[in-house]
């Protein structure tokens, strides 16, 4: 009998994770159970034109740093037989994805998109000025993950590789092990190991990275500037910058997934609704009447 060992037990349940709700600078997308995604917030770009999109089985959202004030931002959908749909600002060709196939999960940063292949390798398009698209040479990958300017992958061994710029330590992730998720934000990369433990690296101004007290969680999710931990028991933790409020999770009950937006965080109920905190200046919190979200895993 082949022995597995638990991390890659771990990984196998969790290979390929699919999001269903995805949170971007001024706008939130939503995958609901029909494979249809319906989007708020900022349009400027058409980034919420989504009303079209069908047979879709993940949703992503590129985000825009605090830094740069502007509604740039664009949409990604992984339909179920592997093709990629984009809407969106597209300056920098994120949104030139038409011809990817055997696509099995998608991330989307700061003006570029990500995509994993069913074989474990990586496709990137967008900009790459600090070398945050090089990962052609990628492979045995069972998750992406896109910060404003550093891309993460997550391998089949529990380690991750990081591209991109490093200039706060945000790719120094070398001698991480067990990890089963990892997530990026503007300056710092987060991982769950599969003790239910986080690990965080990268700039910490906000105390975005102060989770090593964090214990017994089965997801993450970072925004720019602050870190979402989802507990076993469907509550949620929060650390980093709360300016808008993006940190008061401590209410919510229930959560089965969570995402995080530049300034606002999401939580996906076990009932298919959305909560929403932070940053609603574009109505991009303005999920209370959501119904029937897809919920992970399913």
């Amino acid at each position: 009998m082949d022995y597995t060992s638990p991390i890659e037990a771990a990984l196998k349940v969790k290979r390929w994770p699919k999001d269903t709700i995805a949170a971007g600078r001024r706008h939130t997308v939503g995958l609901k159970s029909d494979g249809t995604v319906t989007a708020v917030g900022d349009n400027k770009y058409g980034q919420c034109d989504v009303s079209g999109w069908r047979d879709m089985v993940a949703v992503a959202a590129g985000n825009v740093h605090m830094a740069t004030n502007t509604g740039n931002a664009h949409t990604i959908g992984l339909t179920s037989d592997g093709t990629v749909a984009a809407v969106g600002w597209n300056k920098h060709d994120q949104c030139d994805v038409n011809d990817w196939c055997d696509i099995v999960a998608v991330a989307a940063g700061w003006r570029r998109t990500v995509g994993l292949k069913s074989d474990g390798t990586v496709v990137a398009v967008g900009r790459n000025n600090e070398g945050q698209c090089n990962v052609s040479s990628w492979h045995d990958m069972v998750a992406v993950a896109a910060g404003d300017w550093h891309t993460v992958g997550l391998k089949l061994d529990g380690t991750v590789t990081v591209v991109g710029n490093n200039r706060y330590g945000q790719c120094n992730v070398s001698d991480w092990r067990d990890i089963v998720a990892a997530a990026a934000g503007y300056l710092h990369t987060v991982g769950l190991t599969s003790d239910g433990t986080v690990a965080a690296v990268g700039w910490n101004k906000h105390d975005q990275c102060n989770v090593s007290d964090w214990r017994d969680m089965v997801a993450i999710a970072v925004g720019s500037n602050h870190t979402i931990g989802l507990k076993s028991d469907g509550t949620v933790a929060a650390v980093g910058w709360n300016e808008h409020g993006q940190c008061n999770v401590s209410g919510w009950r229930d959560i089965v997934a969570v995402a995080a937006g530049c300034a606002h965080t999401l939580g996906l109920k076990s009932d298919g609704t959305v909560v929403a905190v932070g940053d609603n200046e574009y109505g991009q919190c303005d999920v209370s009447d959501w119904r029937g979200i897809q919920l992970p895993g399913n």
